[in-house]
């Protein structure tokens, strides 16, 4: 019903230091200093909100029971007091849940933009199709959040879609809401090719990475091959506009990025970007793995090669299958209109997870 569980002593040291960092704030002239500073204020000042709200809660319902153990609280009042207090417990309940959330630890990533890779899986040219289908899905997803995207390389399929495609989506908290999107989709719906109306199931698979900044992660220049080659045919249009493209290779890693643009600058710039993001993630995953080798089966695991959802068009429903939530909302999920649905179910259930894990750990 309130804090009992929760570590005061931690709360404690959180509201005193905001009281330090407004001091140093006012007082500290160094420019760069004061720069950090109103990162952690930033940071830290909804904590503090939500702990002093908690408090002020916590403190009305004592004087709230210690009106209701006093023998002289006439009738009037103690049934007054009572009813405020259970109004105040379910409060509390939610004012303690908000706060053991906002002490969860934080993904440094969440903050970052991402990088989108979507690739034809199998099923030919339906699941190119079925690739370009979650491309737009994602596009448009991003629109209502008033994100930008930056196709960075695309290869189309031979009927449409795409066989691969690349893309940057800019902007607040994009990789905290899309983490969860990688893995392997799965579509059940009839081609237009297809004469007899059978429903056919084809797949892609989605990566979203973490864009990587020069400071996340060291590239040795030793440690690279970069070829220049003439791009041609398998590529695509984007490909065959341009008579050359480069392959770096990170020797140490095996990583090999492809990149194809215009001129030579952006093709080395481009690829140095992807290949970044590539290796960040690789060292993201290889942590994860290390700290908790069980975490397969959970949200959030980074194991991309089971499939995460499907997309059935004859019934007109979406299925997680990780958080086993179906909704009969197709058209709407693969317009980006009602994929925040899903998206939160499954960040609910990943808090849900952590929480329980610093129960277990306690």
């Amino acid at each position: 019903m309130s804090s009992v569980s929760l570590p005061q002593e931690k709360l404690n040291a959180l509201v005193n230091r905001l009281s330090v960092i407004e001091a140093e704030m006012v007082h500290n002239p160094d420019p760069e200093k004061y720069v950090a500073l109103s990162q952690e204020y930033a940071e830290l000042d909804p904590v503090v909100a939500q702990i002093r709200t908690l408090k002020a809660a916590e403190s009305e319902y004592a004087d709230l029971q210690e009106m209701l153990s006093d023998p002289e609280t006439d009738a009037d009042m103690r049934a007054m007091a009572q009813e405020e207090a259970r109004a105040l417990a379910e409060q509390l309940e939610v004012l303690g849940h908000e706060v053991r959330l906002l002490l969860l630890p934080k993904d440094a990533a969440d903050q970052k933009n991402a990088m989108l890779e979507i690739r034809a899986g199998t099923g030919g040219d339906e699941a190119a199709l079925f690739a370009g289908t979650l491309y737009r899905m994602y596009e448009r997803y991003a629109a209502n959040h008033g994100w930008t995207v930056e196709l960075i390389s695309a290869s189309e399929g031979d009927v449409g879609g795409f066989k691969e495609i690349i893309a940057k989506i800019s902007g607040k908290g994009v990789f905290a809401k899309l983490k969860f999107e990688s893995g392997v989709h799965r579509v059940q719906r009839v081609p237009e090719t297809e004469s007899g109306g059978r429903i056919h199931t084809s797949a892609a698979t989605v990566a979203v990475l973490p864009e990587a900044q020069e400071v996340d992660i060291e590239i040795r220049t030793e440690d690279l091959r970069i070829d220049t080659m003439r791009a041609s045919g398998a590529g695509g249009q984007h490909v065959n506009t341009t008579d050359s493209a480069v392959r770096i290779t990170h020797i140490p890693s095996g990583v090999v990025v492809v990149q194809a643009e215009k001129s030579q600058h952006q093709n080395r710039a481009r690829g140095m970007e992807v290949l970044r993001t590539r290796l960040y993630d690789m060292e993201r995953q290889k942590l994860a793995d290390e700290r908790a080798e069980s975490r397969k089966g959970q949200v959030g695991s980074g194991d991309r090669s089971e499939r995460i959802r499907t997309y059935n068009f004859p019934q007109g429903r979406v299925t997680d299958h990780r958080i086993n939530l179906t909704l009969y909302k197709l058209e709407k999920v693969i317009v980006g209109e009602a994929l925040d649905e899903v998206i939160d179910a499954l960040i609910t259930e990943d808090q849900a997870e952590l929480l329980a894990s610093l129960g277990d750990e306690a």
